[in-house]
């Protein structure tokens, strides 16, 4: 029977064997941390400029922002290129990631983290657009620049962590864990109202409707699944046509030497 680990994505063998989170069937791993890295970059420069904008014209909206999914979801998608792009130059230069040698249980949260990334910014673009966006349109750069960002380039980050590594498909147990992240989403959303008399999107007023609201939560919580449904098979499509990820000679040796290098030390233990 499968532990709860090979569940999550981390083999009996070793978490991420053949490397896949750190490398790309289409760019050298040198370039994918380069590529993650610029991502990250522009993320924390999207946070920064919001952070003094905000410090300067709005200060009461700084502290508020931690309330709102959207950018809950920017920051993991920042937060992910940046420690993604660390794992991959360390990859570059040792022929593995730190991620061989981290717990099962923090190897199993990258996994998840990674579905996350690729699944729910997809899920905030849709939900902005289609729901909340009523126009016109910005008419401080800031707001647009800030809005854009998060409501736009976030499914862009999305779409090139699907398109450019190795990844496998992610595990369908990561479904249960992403509607329970949005159950408890919404937890904090009505704690948000209880302890700052405000509802971070309007939709979630009970007030508005009980049949309304339901309707809001069950369709976000299907079409999160459904997304997740298509993520899956982008991927598994992007592995079939690419030959599941090729990575050259010497990465292979680098990696050889390092796996029977750690298999040495864990003899000697």
């Amino acid at each position: 029977m499968p532990s709860f680990y090979s569940l999550m994505g981390v083999a009996p063998t070793g978490f991420d064997p053949e490397h896949r989170f750190v490398t790309s069937w289409l760019l050298p791993p040198l370039w994918l941390g380069i590529y993650r890295l610029v991502y990250a970059l522009f993320g924390w420069a999207n946070l920064i400029s919001s952070w003094a904008w905000n410090g300067i014209n709005n200060p009461d909206q700084i502290g508020p922002q931690f309330n709102y999914f959207t950018n809950l979801t920017w920051w993991g998608v920042t937060c992910y290129m940046t420690i993604a792009s660390i794992h991959t130059f360390v990859y570059t230069k040792n022929g593995h990631s730190w991620l061989d040698r981290w717990w099962r249980s923090l190897q199993a949260l990258h996994s998840l983290f990674y579905t996350t990334i690729v699944v729910f910014p997809f899920l905030v673009t849709i939900v902005y657009w289609a729901v909340l966006y009523e126009g016109p349109w910005f008419t401080v750069t800031e707001d647009a620049f800030s809005n854009v960002s998060r409501h736009g380039l976030n499914s862009l980050a999305a779409l090139l962590e699907i398109v450019v590594p190795a990844t496998n498909p992610p595990p369908w147990l990561h479904v249960l864990f992403l509607v329970l992240l949005l159950a408890a989403y919404l937890g904090l959303a009505y704690v948000t109202y209880a302890t700052q008399s405000f509802y971070p999107y309007a939709f979630l007023d009970p007030n508005s409707g009980g049949g309304q609201l339901a309707g809001y939560i069950v369709g976000i919580a299907a079409a999160c699944v459904v997304i997740y449904l298509l993520v899956w098979a982008l991927i598994w499509i992007r592995q079939r046509f690419t030959g599941r990820g090729k990575r050259s000679k010497e990465d292979m040796g680098m990696h050889t030497q390092f796996r029977n290098r750690h298999d040495m030390e864990m003899a000697a233990k």
